[in-house]
């Protein structure tokens, strides 16, 4: 099974204690050691990015930015294309509920192909072509 990694889990790893960190730590070691084929996207990166630096922590940001990168290969990490941004805009409109980064993120998943998503985003349950994988379901 393939899946795509959405932005929460590598912020629920690296952060505070929280009742999804655990879960988080075992979905990212899954991938880590190849048990999980799981894919990304750089508007994740650019959103780890753009969490830490607006509320003051730059240097967390990089780190965590950093971590994920050691773990996703660069062939793992997929470009967001004109296609995509045309499409997320299809997906804003038919689904209210998605912030902009997530219909992106939808966008490049359908592209590549990908039919699952690991996330605590229950806001991807509208999405019809992409099965939420519950980030507490790693327990």
């Amino acid at each position: 099974m393939a899946v795509f990694i959405d932005t929460n889990v590598p912020m629920y790893a690296a952060g505070a204690p929280h009742p999804l960190k655990e879960p988080a730590l075992r979905c990212l070691d899954a991938v880590a050691s190849g048990r999980l084929e799981a894919w990304t996207d750089a508007e994740v990166f650019q959103e780890i990015l753009h969490r830490y630096f607006s509320i003051g922590a730059r240097i967390v940001g990089l780190q965590i930015f950093d971590r994920f990168l050691q773990i996703m290969s660069p062939n793992q990490v997929l470009p967001v294309t004109v296609e995509d941004v045309r499409r997320a805009r299809e997906l804003a409109e038919a689904y209210p509920q998605l912030s902009p980064r997530d219909c992106i993120h939808a966008a490049v998943a359908e592209r590549a192909g990908l039919r699952e998503i690991v996330t605590a985003d229950r806001a991807f349950d509208a999405i019809p072509f992409l099965r939420r994988i519950p980030l507490e379901d790693f327990r």
